[in-house]
């Protein structure tokens, strides 16, 4: 497939999950194991072959141009297959051109300071890709569904009453609108996964060794606030969902279309920023001109 084919065929796969006004979001309205018009895993995993090619040249000329950055957001329950998302998407992206970041319990010298501070120092800078594996999505999630972590922010209680959710959401947004002003390109994907598929996973790690490590108690402790969550996310959606920093409603229950239809959104916003590796001045290449005569007659 030529690559100006498949740019094509990532907007058809990409827009149709794309949120950029959430108003109207209703998260019961996505079907998790939807698989838009692909007809098979082989099928999919061929486009996403060709997405990983564009992918890669595409990276090699925003870090060329040095005058973008991107920065990915990837938020869902456990096991909606971040991780593999992560490794298969970016499989053939130079390592020196992408960051990945996952954002654990915060630290705490982290809880003194304001809940973005952590998530601010790891924005990529020009010419790179950052991926966040949860981000500062959480404080408006598992913060919000676990109320005594909002306690532990060391925050005034002025600062923590019932309108802190909308406040936070409007820090967000300024947040989001600030790095856009800067040249950072924010895509978020929230890796929508059906209950009956995350309890076939959690088996699955149960009854594979090599998968045992992935597990813990948290995993099936979380899956007890499964409706909070799901809750908390259509609210965030809902308020978050903007034209510059878009909310894609990734279904998860198939691996093989979710990796796709990242992969799709990724290329396809490269591919809207025209990018082009620099173009040398006259002096530059009167410079190459002389460099290519002393190697020829080395």
């Amino acid at each position: 497939m030529k690559i100006h084919k498949f740019t094509k065929e990532a907007t058809r796969i990409a827009e149709p999950y794309r949120i950029s006004k959430g108003k109207k979001f209703r998260l019961t309205d996505w079907d998790a194991a939807d698989v838009g018009h692909i007809n098979s895993k082989e099928e999919a995993e061929k486009l996403l072959e060709h997405g990983t090619q564009l992918l890669t040249a595409l990276q090699q000329k925003l870090w060329a141009q040095d005058k973008w950055a991107l920065m990915v957001i990837l938020q869902g329950m456990d096991a909606a297959g971040k991780d593999g998302v992560v490794s298969h998407v970016m499989s053939g992206v130079n390592p020196q051109g992408c960051d990945v970041w996952s954002f654990k319990q915060p630290s705490t010298e982290e809880l003194d300071h304001d809940y973005l501070w952590r998530a601010h120092q790891r924005v990529p800078s020009r010419g790179k890709i950052g991926i966040f594996n949860r981000s500062y999505y959480e404080e408006v999630l598992v913060v919000r569904v676990h109320p005594k972590m909002l306690a532990a922010e060391h925050l005034a209680e002025v600062l923590t009453r019932k309108h802190v959710w909308e406040q936070r959401y409007e820090d967000i947004n300024a947040f989001e609108k600030y790095l856009g002003h800067n040249g950072v390109v924010v895509r978020k994907f929230f890796l929508h996964l059906s209950k009956g598929e995350q309890k076939k996973r959690f088996l699955e790690r149960l009854d594979d060794p090599q998968k045992n490590w992935k597990f813990s108690m948290a995993d099936i402790q979380e899956r007890g606030y499964w409706k909070d969550y799901q809750e908390a996310y259509a609210e965030l959606i809902q308020e978050t969902s903007t034209k510059h920093a878009p909310w894609y409603i990734v279904p998860a229950d198939n691996k093989w279309y979710s990796r796709l239809v990242v992969s799709a959104a990724i290329v396809e916003t490269l591919d809207s920023l025209k990018l082009e590796y620099p173009v040398v001045d006259k002096a530059k290449k009167k410079e190459l001109g002389e460099v290519r005569k002393f190697l020829v007659k080395e």
